[in-house]
């Protein structure tokens, strides 16, 4: 048996204040929740019966963002990491292209890669557990001699790492090159820009690789990005799609560097998709250059099933 203290003394529970329910504020209302759908019923229905709340209620803010964006001619940035190609998703991100919704794209080096892939030989993704064993991970010539060369040659010609890409796809008969987001921004007419680490890409392992060439179509890509950054002000959407590190390092100094030149880059949306949180995505995207104005959005989900939701949802809104 426990011993009670002398000076030990009970709460009272009748001397409690309390207060209606009906007088208290709550977060979810009603109007909030999320609807059902007929069974048949069109995507549109699915998407308006989303619950206004957390995660969802962003989303759809993300969505109404990008349609305000085309709307008043401001840039919609898409910064992708590889691993969105890999994920069978270039149709969604082409058709975005050739709809105008999307008015830039930033890739980081592996993209270009697994995008060319898809362009010769129409597959991409090699298993790298495998190969690595015996050495021969990122060792099959095509790639690194049709990029390689691409970059020299269009550097030489004066253009950026991401142009240079896109006019050899073209170029170059590769059979599935309408698969290349490369070769449509390349047709369309819209920037693509290339930001290259070295060392990060299997293309630099091979002989025909030039670091001059590749830095300096990287760095005028950089200033490519930034032309688009520094119209973003006031209405435009920059998107990061599976990037972690890289595309988020480059954008937070493209945006300096648009700001430094005197452009009000303010009162715009981020937005951060990903498969898990990531720090350099949400300080150097979604929180720090939009602090004072503009929205910030982190919305975690894997590639395969974020962006179709994103592509048709914007679509049938659009």
């Amino acid at each position: 048996m426990i011993k009670r203290l002398k000076n030990d003394k009970m709460i009272d529970l009748n001397k409690v204040k309390t207060y209606s329910l009906k007088q208290r504020f709550s977060k979810v209302e009603k109007s909030a929740l999320a609807k059902v759908s007929a069974k048949g019923a069109s995507f549109r229905s699915f998407y308006k019966g989303l619950p206004e709340i957390l995660r969802a209620s962003d989303f759809k803010k993300v969505v109404d963002a990008v349609i305000a964006a085309r709307k008043k001619h401001k840039p919609v940035i898409f910064m992708m990491g590889a691993h969105v190609i890999k994920c069978g998703l270039s149709p969604l991100v082409i058709d975005l292209l050739k709809k105008k919704i999307i008015s830039a794209v930033a890739l980081n080096g592996a993209g270009v890669i697994h995008d060319f892939e898809l362009a010769y030989q129409g597959k991409t993704s090699e298993d790298v557990a495998f190969a690595l064993k015996s050495g021969s991970f990122g060792m099959s010539r095509e790639p690194a001699e049709f990029i390689n060369k691409a970059v020299t040659d269009g550097v030489q010609d004066g253009l950026g790492f991401g142009k240079s890409v896109g006019r050899a796809i073209a170029r170059g008969g590769c059979k599935y090159k309408r698969d290349s987001i490369l070769y449509n921004c390349y047709k369309e007419g819209i920037p693509v820009s290339v930001h290259v680490a070295i060392g990060t890409d299997i293309i630099h392992q091979h002989p025909s690789f030039e670091a001059s060439s590749a830095g300096e179509g990287s760095q005028r890509d950089f200033l490519l990005l930034v032309s688009s950054v520094a119209r973003m002000g006031n209405g435009g959407v920059i998107l990061n799609f599976g990037s972690a590190v890289i595309l988020p390092e480059v954008f937070l100094k493209a945006l300096n560097l648009a700001r430094n030149l005197g452009y009000k880059v303010h009162n715009f949306t981020a937005a951060n998709f990903d498969m898990i949180y990531h720090y350099r995505p949400n300080v150097n995207v979604v929180t720090r250059p939009t602090e004072g104005s503009g929205k910030g959005y982190y919305i975690i989900g894997h590639h395969e099933i974020m962006l179709p939701l994103l592509y048709q949802a914007v679509i049938e809104e659009s």
